[in-house]
């Protein structure tokens, strides 16, 4: 019945169509037709934008977390204990793209679909909404620790919906309702379905400049966890078919179940960790 479940969450209602990727870098008006450049990279700074890659374009992102800043030059500000994740996103037709990643954080092989349900438009509908779902392989996990680790206990899933609007010229917003599933949790008491809410925006500073943040709060994590909520803050800078973010955030992991269920860092105890995120369009 689970399964069956998840197969319907990844099911989108209808799709609607995508603009030219590079279109959107240089436009930023509210036209008649839609919004556009409602968010620049197709990150906010963790959570996922609204944003898509064109039709038969391939994106590649390649994102950078250094180790918390927090230890000094006992880890060189956080560059001895640094994570990579690539990850390249095609668009397979208007308003659909599929997606593959490896992290070297816990070692996640990750599968993604993100799909267009319906376009801000003026005087017509409000909202740009963006259905987005993964499926996570955590070969990370070590059976000598986990003597009864199975296969299926690797795999976590993620659906969520974004729903974001552009406010004007320089200020977007979204909101991200998020269902995750992690059929292996650290924390007994912890439950394996888990709740959440992003929130985020993005606020133009220049032509090609903007500050970016997001913010998730867990829903259902049990009192005896330790671990925190994700704030991220970054800058994007958009150069032609370039987008390069860069942000700190208390939360090292860069796929979705991780930087929502296991942050550890702390931003009043300066525990907290630089990185970046650089985009470039084929």
């Amino acid at each position: 019945m689970k399964r069956f479940l998840l197969l319907i969450l990844w099911m989108p209602l209808f799709v609607s169509a995508q603009e030219d990727l590079l279109t959107e870098i240089d436009t930023d008006s509210i036209t008649y037709s839609g919004a556009t450049a409602v968010f620049k990279g197709l990150k906010i700074v963790n959570f996922e934008s609204t944003k898509l890659v064109a039709k038969k374009e391939l994106n590649l992102v390649i994102s950078h977390r250094f180790g918390s800043v927090e230890n000094g030059f006992d880890s060189f500000f956080g560059l001895d204990d640094a994570v990579t994740r690539i990850n390249f996103i095609y668009g397979i037709s208007s308003g659909w793209n599929i997606g593959i990643s490896r992290s070297s954080y816990q070692k996640i092989y990750e599968g993604s679909l993100k799909y267009r349900l319906i376009r801000q438009e003026k005087n017509k509908f409000p909202f740009n909404i963006v259905g987005y779902n993964t499926v996570m392989i955590n070969t990370g996990l070590d059976k000598n620790n986990l003597a009864k680790l199975k296969f299926n206990h690797r795999l976590s899933y993620t659906t969520q919906i974004l729903i974001s609007r552009k406010i004007n010229s320089s200020l977007s917003l979204e909101i991200i309702p998020t269902y995750f599933h992690d059929n292996y949790v650290m924390i007994k008491e912890q439950s394996n379905s888990q709740f959440a809410v992003g929130i985020g925006g993005r606020y133009k500073l220049g032509k090609r400049w903007s500050l970016n943040m997001d913010y998730g709060i867990h829903l259902n994590r049990t009192s005896t966890s330790s671990f925190k909520n994700p704030l991220s803050v970054g800058i994007d800078l958009e150069t032609g078919g370039h987008v390069f973010q860069m942000h700190f955030t208390n939360a090292q992991s860069m796929n979705t179940n991780g930087f929502l269920g296991q942050a550890t860092g702390n931003w009043t105890d300066g525990d907290i960790y630089f990185g970046f995120n650089l985009s470039r369009n084929f």
